[in-house]
């Protein structure tokens, strides 16, 4: 294993130690039912109680200075070997206290790097 390599994973390792939430990432798929042979969509999981961390960032007043409606950014941490597709719903556990779940859409592809992965997030409104 080259030098960058072990930078890499260290960086990884150091970066997990700070991930206390955990996601299931969930995609809308097409599943073909064994005894009918029918096609269907449904949920599938593709990732459980993944590590991770998620990060918000400040609230702002929406477009237009409407004080009542704001804006949130909302970006998740996680690890780069984990697939995350576009539009996918993922579900958080903060495991810290007060416990939470949120659940957000996957809001665009993500960024991944050689230790990790930032995937900005919103508020989930159902599948398209």
């Amino acid at each position: 294993m080259d030098v960058l390599a072990k930078v890499w994973q260290a960086q990884q390792r150091a970066l997990m130690r700070l991930w206390r939430d955990r996601c299931t990432i969930i995609a809308w798929q097409k599943v073909k039912d064994p005894v009918s042979k029918l096609t269907d969509f449904q949920e599938v999981e593709l990732a459980t109680a993944e590590p991770c961390l998620l990060s918000f960032e400040k609230l702002e007043p929406a477009a237009g200075g409407d004080v009542s409606a704001k804006a949130q950014g909302v970006k998740l941490f996680l690890s780069a070997a984990v697939q995350v597709p576009a539009g996918c719903k993922i579900v958080v556990h903060r495991l810290t206290a007060p416990e939470r779940e949120f659940i957000f859409a996957a809001s665009g592809e993500a960024a991944v790097y050689a230790s990790h992965q930032e995937v900005h997030l919103s508020l989930w409104k159902g599948w398209a």
